[in-house]
């Protein structure tokens, strides 16, 4: 599917500028101008991102009654269950709180719900389930909680507390819990307070992109500072900055937007989970067979999968003993057994996303058909949603996948830019048992009875929110160059953007009037990839160009012989530093093309 080109409206004045006050490329400069940042020290601070300029904790909604109550259990020796969620985030949340509260005296277990039995978060079956193996009067809920008003409510009448450490979108009304310390809450703060220990100059970014491993770590925080204030045994000398490695492993996971406090977690984290001596991790990455040095694409890809195969397919308790393995002995057979699952999964989901592409295809019609609903009898309920991706790349529409059996199924949705899926479901409310999320990605509950009529519901909604140029996928570059401007030194000035992600996009670039310099060659084991070589220096008649100009390598994954630039054409791609028996040089990522002019 060709994409729309959007290019960045190029600012040479103030990219000067800028460039020579930071003594940086402009080219650097105009992709910074691009995210947003015009002033040298807020620029100065994202290049340089650094755990001091990480806002108070306390800043946070309901933070304070939180660590209250947190204190008062330890102070009385009240035992307490965090009680999780089977993903990633919900999983390197609980971890780290089990690890963090356990160190400073707390008796905590922990809980996670089975999806297959309880399904998400607060439901009344897992919290009773929870209740039954763990009898307190205090449960911490985890990544989940922020819409369980009844739950909430019974467990207050059976004089349990709760508090709910959460960043999904809260209901309304609001559950009654002891503290909702969620970002999402009016009232959280947009700016700094003088005695915040703010550095002067530095740009703040509210709190609302945390996911709930940043917002464990926040907890964290602010137990440790009111811990030291209160002369809290082991607070004084306690070190968070060990933790970071799950930090770092649940923001990127849960592709939360790398901006403002999450680039500086997911920063420093990058930093201690390649060095990491955690036995689950040291394992995990082992059976990865992950690189020397990992990156945003490598925790997102070969590290997250494999702890969210155990929750998708059955419980997560797998994923969290491996977190908190204290021998590489213990981890290891716990990572390959979490590697094994995987595959499983790989399998089940292609079977079911072959299926209900086919049956798209079968009778998809992109003038009239702008959502996409499917739900079939036991479809897998722990893939769903990665086959909603996976359709949406191929359709490029708002997409919900729904499976399972008995009389209520569940399903999982994702969305493009434009369509608000969380706000899209609670206007169909009256068809569905429950429903949650963000506007990129939720989940419901439904009876399969009504899934046709969710499918006509959504689409008309989705009809009246999307423009047909909105169902073509949108390619934001950043700038044209010219071929010679993608060089060594140039690459790794551009990495200091890293880590890219959600938020805070890897740099894409055009150049113009491209042509062949040598002919193409096909790679893999099917042939299905191409390698080609592009200059933008003129060719001779009837031959390929490169007299004397700049070639460069540049792969098409994936490209069928209908999607191969011929003639002159214009190139978007990704520069990237290839490494080959020893040697480095500039590769381009293909993206898209069109015929120059």
């Amino acid at each position: 599917m060709k994409s729309r080109w959007t290019l960045a409206p190029p600012q040479p004045l103030l990219a000067g500028q800028l460039a020579g006050q930071l003594k940086i490329p402009p080219l650097l400069a105009q992709c910074l101008l691009n995210r947003g940042f015009s002033e040298p020290p807020a620029i100065e601070n994202f290049l340089h991102p650094r755990l001091q300029h990480l806002a108070d904790p306390f800043l946070l909604p309901a933070m304070a009654a939180a660590v209250e109550r947190l204190l008062r259990a330890r102070e009385q020796n009240e035992p307490l269950v965090i009680f999780g969620d089977y993903d990633v985030d919900g999983v390197t949340s609980t971890a780290l709180l089990l690890g963090v509260l356990h160190a400073l005296g707390w008796k905590v277990d922990f809980y996670l719900p089975n999806r297959m039995d309880e399904g998400y978060g607060l439901s009344a079956d897992g919290v009773e389930n929870c209740l039954k193996k763990f009898p307190v009067t205090l449960l911490l809920a985890v990544d989940c909680g922020s819409t369980a008003v009844e739950t909430i409510h019974s467990l207050r009448g059976r004089g349990v507390d709760v508090i709910v450490l959460d960043h999904h979108q809260v209901s309304l009304p609001a559950p009654e819990a002891v503290a909702l310390v969620n970002p999402q809450l009016e009232g959280t703060a947009s700016s700094v307070p003088k005695h915040s220990g703010q550095p002067p100059g530095v740009a703040f970014q509210t709190f609302t992109e945390l996911c709930s491993v940043g917002l464990a770590f926040k907890l964290a925080h602010a137990l440790i500072k009111r811990g030291r204030e209160i002369n809290l045994p082991g607070a004084a000398k306690f070190d968070l900055r060990p933790w970071l490695d799950l930090v770092a492993l649940g923001t990127i996971a849960d592709l939360v937007p790398l901006t403002g406090e999450n680039r500086i977690l997911a920063a420093v984290g990058l930093q201690r989970l390649n060095t990491t001596q955690r036995p689950g991790l040291v394992a995990l990455k082992k059976v990865a067979q992950s690189p020397p040095v990992l990156g945003v694409y490598d925790v997102g890809f070969q590290l997250a999968p494999r702890l969210n195969a155990a929750g998708r397919l059955e419980t997560a308790e797998e994923s969290l003993q491996l977190l908190l393995a204290p021998t590489l002995a213990e981890a290891m057979p716990l990572a390959q057994r979490l590697d094994a699952q995987n595959r499983e999964r790989q399998k089940i989901e292609h079977g079911i996303v072959e299926e209900v592409a086919g049956t798209v295809r079968s009778k998809f019609n992109p003038q009239t058909d702008f959502a996409i609903v499917e739900g079939q009898l036991r479809w897998h309920i722990g893939v769903v949603g990665i086959v909603a991706s996976r359709v949406l790349q191929e359709f490029y529409r708002p997409t919900v996948i729904i499976g399972g059996e008995g009389e209520e199924w569940r399903g999982s949705g994702r969305s493009i830019a434009g369509f608000d899926l969380a706000a899209a479901l609670r206007e169909c409310d009256d068809l569905l048992v429950r429903h949650g999320g963000h506007a990129m990605a939720a989940g419901l509950s439904i009876r399969p009875d009504k899934i046709n009529v969710l499918r006509e519901r959504l689409n008309e909604l989705a009809r009246r929110a999307l423009k047909p140029e909105d169902l073509q996928p949108l390619l934001r570059l950043d700038a044209e160059v010219g071929l010679d401007e993608m060089t060594l030194e140039m690459l790794n000035e551009l990495s200091r953007l890293k880590p890219t992600g959600q938020g805070n996009p890897g740099v894409q670039f055009c150049a113009r009037n491209l042509v062949h310099a040598r002919p193409l060659q096909r790679i893999g084991a099917d042939k299905q990839h191409v390698k080609m070589w592009v200059t933008d220096t003129p060719s001779p008649p009837g031959g390929y160009g490169a007299a004397g100009g700049t070639v460069l390598e540049a792969v098409c994954w994936n490209g069928g012989d209908e999607s191969l630039p011929v003639g002159k054409f214009d190139l978007a791609f990704v520069p990237q530093i290839n490494q080959f028996n020893g040697n480095r040089s500039v590769q381009l990522k293909v993206l898209d093309w069109q015929a120059a002019g």
